[in-house]
């Protein structure tokens, strides 16, 4: 009986787990639609007075996406002074909704990335994942190992979708 011999453990295939990019931590919305006259307008002495009695601790751990669920016009200096008073605690923060707050985290740690790690070699950008990864990381991954890699698929190392071959 012959011996059974693991092709893909034994490939010069380098798989990327963008799940590996996601951060673990507690993301949470603040809604300026909660600080506004009747959902629809800015007061600004109240909502300042508001901001200035809020407890910022609840925030501090966490990451928080500064956005405004209500169909009203919200100035954009409601959005950054929120931050000012995040910004106090060391609680990182984007303008924007949960998606963008994704977005943020995953270029922030892709940007880490050396992507010459790459270099004449396939790459199997992983498919499956527990946490949920953004269409954009996917599309940032590529952009960044493209110039490099000898070849990208997508899937598992079984069982992949070509994508992208370096010419010779």
């Amino acid at each position: 009986m012959s011996e059974i011999i693991n092709r893909v453990a034994n490939s010069p295939i380098v798989t990327i787990d963008l799940e590996d990019y996601y951060r673990s931590v507690e993301r949470v919305v603040f809604d300026l639609k909660d600080y506004l006259f009747q959902e629809l307008i800015l007061k600004e002495k109240d909502f300042r007075e508001a901001l200035k009695n809020l407890d910022w601790q609840i925030y501090k751990g966490k990451l928080v996406a500064i956005t405004c669920s209500a169909d009203a016009i919200v100035p954009n200096w409601a959005y950054i002074l929120v931050g000012t008073y995040l910004g106090k605690y060391e609680v990182e923060y984007v303008v924007g909704d949960l998606g963008v707050l994704e977005q943020y985290l995953f270029e922030k740690s892709l940007s880490k990335i050396n992507p010459e790690i790459f270099k004449d070699k396939p790459v199997v950008i992983k498919g499956c994942s527990k946490h949920p990864v953004p269409l954009f990381a996917y599309g940032r991954i590529v952009s960044l190992v493209q110039p490099f890699a000898k070849s990208i698929m997508y899937g598992e190392p079984c069982s992949t979708v070509p994508l992208y071959k370096a010419s010779k």
